[in-house]
């Protein structure tokens, strides 16, 4: 496998005992610009943090080749971050660094200085003394951009990152997607912004549960596909069990067979 390239064959997820991700299967080009969408209840999320690690894999495989843990930076939905948590704009981060210098490291002057540029890069220079709690929405997102630009992964995984966000603020970080991915980094973002994902991204992974696209932009979000999207999610069964797998990663249809 080449460097920042991700393999998904036959991946199966579950999220709370509970069928979520259904027999994915789809290659990640390493320097690849790529959204995931679906309806919600799709498990794009679930998928994202399959990818990353924080889930295990029921059934199939995630091959990452040679990438290391501190090759990928990831970056959760906003409503995982305590902004009540006594911390410093410049401090959090800071908190970019611990990848590769590890919690007990040190990051010397060199490091400060990287995040003080990241903090400029993402309009936030002079806010770093400022105590995260009283950050906006904008300027906190914008913080955890300044984090991920410092921890300088080969991947780069983002749930939701424009969530509640002002136009602005999303152009500016929309900005920093396309510097990455100039820079051939492997880059995989979590949207629901279909005519956003449209303009700014080459290729998307369409998921409702079950894989119903992967490809360039323009072969996925068609008509057919939505169509196809919307019909799977109106016939979920949100109560069905997860999938009994055997020794041979066969799953047993217990669940619904349209999810």
């Amino acid at each position: 496998m080449l460097p920042g390239e991700i393999r998904l064959t036959d991946v199966t997820v579950a999220y709370d005992r509970h069928p979520a991700v259904h027999h994915v299967s789809g290659r990640f080009a390493p320097g690849s610009l790529t959204a995931i969408l679906g309806p919600n209840g799709a498990g794009k999320s679930t998928l994202l943090k399959a990818i990353v690690g924080q889930l295990p894999v029921a059934a199939g495989s995630i091959e990452r080749g040679p990438l290391r843990a501190r090759d990928i930076a990831f970056l959760p939905q906003q409503s995982s971050l305590d902004r009540g948590f006594p911390i410093s704009v410049l401090e959090l981060v800071l908190l970019g660094h611990w990848q590769r210098a590890g919690a007990f490291g040190r990051i010397g002057r060199q490091g400060i200085e990287a995040a003080r540029a990241a903090l400029s890069a993402v309009g936030l220079e002079g806010f770093e003394q400022r105590p995260l709690g009283t950050l906006s929405i904008g300027q906190a997102q914008r913080a955890l951009f300044a984090r991920v630009l410092v921890q300088d992964a080969r991947v780069i995984l983002l749930d939701e990152p424009f969530n509640a966000l002002d136009a602005r603020t999303i152009a500016d970080l929309l900005a920093l997607l396309r510097r990455w991915h100039a820079e051939r980094r492997t880059v995989i973002a979590v949207l629901h912004d279909f005519e956003l994902v449209r303009q700014n991204f080459p290729d998307a992974v369409y998921l409702a549960r079950r894989l119903i696209a992967w490809g360039h932009i323009e072969d996925v979000l068609t008509p057919e596909n939505q169509l196809a999207a919307r019909q799977m999610s109106e016939s979920w069964d949100e109560d069905a069990p997860l999938c009994a797998i055997d020794d041979h990663g066969d799953d047993h249809h217990h669940h619904d067979h349209a999810a």
